[in-house]
């Protein structure tokens, strides 16, 4: 129930957000044309959020003989949880991740990297894999899927602004309605900023549950706390080129090294992921 609250609290969130960018930027009229825009978006999040998330990656829909180890893995987990097979997909990079998608369980979808596939052996496997379909299970994955088109959109709106502005807006809005340039300088800068919110909001404690899943259906949290470190230290020297609008859908954050998206990291930090796992330091469990 918690989360089917916070879907609709999103979407109710975005549709306001949009009309009152209408407003700001276009009155009367640009309310009623955000408010079409927001029932639009509203629709395509909900029912191809999923689709976007993995077109953006292109991932690759794999059969049970393309990718026979994986789907054993997936098949196997998905039988002792009680939870239909979701459908498979490779994103062709080395840098080493994965992550879950879909609006339920009957419709979700599991993408590796090519690079996660070659990094870790089948235990590994299994705490990553198990780790994707403990969001499945606990129905995150339309929240997260959800937040990233809401937090792309929110962006995109807010960078048209910015050339808006650039090509003239600023000094029209502000000589029409004196203080109107504020507020659209305001939503320059707040959007982002609320599109880094959502993605906080529906994050770090999510990444947690699912790590605490993920060990309890293989019940063996050594082995994802092993994968862990292994994709923490792979990913820096490969990091994943991704949006920061979609960086919370993968098990790590794809994005490594880059000091302002640290501020707004969507998950908590490995060495923290490692120690609930293990109920020791980092340090002292990893070799």
């Amino acid at each position: 129930m918690g989360n089917t609250f916070k879907t609709a609290f999103l979407l109710t969130a975005l549709t306001l957000l949009l009309m009152f960018i209408g407003r700001v930027f276009g009155g009367q009229n640009g309310m009623l044309i955000a408010l079409i825009f927001a029932a639009v978006m509203n629709f395509v999040s909900y029912f191809y959020s999923d689709k976007i998330a993995l077109a953006m990656y292109r991932a690759q829909p794999v059969t049970r003989e393309q990718l026979p180890r994986a789907y054993q893995i997936v098949e196997r987990l998905t039988q002792k949880i009680g939870i239909p097979m979701p459908k498979m997909y490779v994103i062709p990079t080395d840098s080493p991740n994965a992550f879950a998608t879909g609006r339920n369980p009957e419709h979700a979808s599991v993408a590796v990297t090519q690079g996660i596939l070659n990094l870790l052996n089948d235990e590994e496997m299994e705490g990553v894999l198990a780790h994707e379909l403990g969001h499945v299970r606990n129905r995150d994955i339309l929240i997260s899927s959800i937040a990233a088109t809401i937090a792309g959109a929110i962006t995109y709106l807010a960078h048209m602004a910015q050339w808006g502005m650039i090509f003239g807006g600023y000094d029209r809005d502000r000589d029409d309605r004196g203080g109107g340039g504020i507020a659209a300088l305001a939503m320059i800068i707040l959007a982002p900023l609320a599109a880094m919110l959502i993605q906080l909001a529906v994050s770090r404690s999510r990444e947690y549950q699912a790590d605490a899943s993920g060990a309890h259906y293989t019940g063996n949290p050594y082995a994802l706390a092993s994968a862990l470190a292994k994709l923490d230290a792979y990913s820096k020297r490969l990091p994943m080129q991704a949006t920061p609008s979609t960086a919370h859908l993968f098990i790590i954050q794809p994005f490594l090294g880059q000091s302002l998206m640290s501020l707004f990291s969507t998950h908590p930090p490995i060495a923290k992921r490692i120690e609930r796992l293990t109920g020791r330091p980092a340090e002292y469990t990893m070799q």
